[in-house]
């Protein structure tokens, strides 16, 4: 890293403070030639994911569709956002190191069985609309599956 103020390349590490909402490294430095400080940001390059639609074609990897998709399943009910985005950064690691893209058929039911150990009646929520059902039989299907 070079000094902006004498274009040294010596410096020293005097603060590092990581930012987990935008997942970047603050660091502030100290030129050794010059003394003066400087603040650096690291990030983490975005890399492209991408997933299978149910039509066939590729679209880019969002965690935040799976985040939306189990908040309106839980009704803000038992399960803690921290564990919502832990679980959304789980799904994107399993992305990022899988040779083929996930599907998005193979996340939903990543989903369902992350839902159905934290509340069985989000899981019907989200089965209910993952899974279309159009009848009540359907539902007591579902709910039979999962009492068992």
């Amino acid at each position: 890293m070079k000094c902006p103020f004498c274009e040294c390349e010596i410096t020293k590490v005097v603060d590092k403070r990581d930012n987990n909402e935008d997942r970047s490294t603050r660091r502030r430095r100290q030129c050794l030639r010059c003394g003066k400080r400087f603040t650096t940001y690291e990030r983490l390059e975005s890399l492209e994911v991408n997933v299978i639609k149910k039509d066939g074609s590729l679209e880019k990897f969002d965690s935040e569709k799976i985040v939306k998709g189990i908040k309106k399943a839980l009704n803000h009910e038992h399960v803690k956002e921290e564990e919502i985005r832990d679980f959304a950064e789980e799904i994107e690691r399993i992305a990022l190191n899988s040779e083929e893209p996930l599907s998005t058929n193979e996340i939903g039911l990543k989903t369902l069985d992350w839902l159905k150990g934290k509340d069985k009646l989000a899981y019907i929520r989200f089965a209910s609309v993952y899974k279309k059902f159009e009848t009540l039989e359907d539902v007591r299907k579902e709910i039979d599956s999962i009492e068992n």
